[in-house]
């Protein structure tokens, strides 16, 4: 897995240029076709002028594997609508409404047959790969965001937009063990997937060079019976630290130290993804850190790069990581956090 950003300066010259070219965008709603659609869901505002010097218009497709009801990708979608007005582009935005492996390979398929001027896919699992590969052979400029960036460069896209999440999991596990942790529980909602399992896996080693360990929980971050299942596990192997790879989870920590009573005092969560909740647990100390993966610049970039491409031939240097985190919300800046979330930032 390739740790390190390398088109950074690139990537912040390229966007200055970007926003002098658009002229700050255009808000107005228009009557041309082309709107942004999340698992079938409403139209929203699309661009006033979204066509290159030569006169096309410039369309570019985002598929994701996140559900539309998501909190985590509302912020990443509403990345994608910023982008889109500024950059005067038509964008179509497409979910399953429920985690699909098969509705996401349809959703590419169908991407592919639209010959879009660029195409934005995360990556929950290998699985989604051979369609991946297959859009680039098409000659589909491609970007994938989120999970995936160590098997991203395998593919031909252009870049990998997200957070390296062996590493993310690393410096997370880092931060509890200089807290005091040697026994610490990785809570996982999603078994399986690439981006997920390497998180576990960055914690695990980040307690082995401290001389802990870790134990893998696979839970249903749905279900009403998870705190209890982890209220349970921390009992089981005596857990003195909690890492919880979503908000949702993150939640259900809290409840399930809360149920564990005195049997869990002391245990110190660590959670990744932001949402109210969470940074309010933040704030109040129940939860000693949020890990910021910045969904919203996982939404915005690859939006404003595939843009600039399309026009004027420009991007970073090509198969890089453009990595949006780990950043971690702490106590100590909490509130500037509370705030953003309020308008689906962060």
């Amino acid at each position: 897995m390739r740790s390190q950003p390398r088109p950074v300066l690139a990537v912040a010259a390229l966007l200055s240029l970007a926003a002098l070219l658009a002229g700050c965008g255009k808000t107005s709603t228009v009557r041309e076709p082309g709107v942004v659609v999340t698992g079938g869901s409403r139209p929203v505002t699309t661009p006033a002028n979204p066509r290159r010097p030569g006169g096309d218009a410039v369309r570019i497709v985002v598929i994701t594997h996140g559900q539309a009801s998501s909190p985590f990708w509302a912020i990443v979608r509403n990345g994608v609508e910023a982008a889109a007005r500024q950059m005067d582009v038509l964008v179509n935005y497409r979910a399953p409404d429920v985690y699909s492996l098969d509705r996401m390979k349809a959703l590419v398929d169908q991407a592919i047959a639209s010959k879009p001027d660029g195409l934005v896919v995360s990556l929950p699992e290998p699985g989604i790969g051979p369609e991946v590969r297959r859009a680039v052979k098409a000659g589909i400029p491609v970007v994938t965001i989120n999970s995936g960036s160590d098997i991203s460069h395998g593919l031909g896209v252009l870049a990998h937009v997200g957070q390296p999440e062996r590493r993310a999991g690393l410096v997370a596990g880092r931060r509890l063990a200089a807290s005091g942790v040697r026994r610490a529980l990785c809570v996982n909602q999603q078994l399986g997937n690439i981006g997920l399992d390497a998180r576990c896996d960055g914690l695990a080693e980040a307690m082995r060079a401290a001389g802990g360990r870790s134990t893998v929980i696979g839970v249903d971050d749905q279900s009403a019976a998870t705190p209890k299942r982890i209220a349970a596990a921390v009992a089981r192997n005596r857990i003195d630290g909690l890492l919880t790879l979503n908000a949702t989870t993150g939640m259900e920590a809290v409840q399930a130290v809360r149920r564990a009573g005195a049997a869990a005092r002391g245990v110190k969560i660590g959670t990744f993804d932001l949402g109210p909740d969470v940074l309010r647990a933040v704030r109040e100390g129940r939860v000693r850190f949020a890990v910021d993966q910045q969904a919203y610049l996982q939404g915005y970039l690859p939006v404003a790069l595939l843009t600039q491409r399309a026009r004027y031939g420009l991007f970073p240097d090509e198969g890089g990581i453009i990595a949006t985190g780990p950043h971690f919300v702490t106590r100590a800046n909490a509130e500037q956090a509370i705030e953003l979330s309020r308008r689906s930032i962060r």
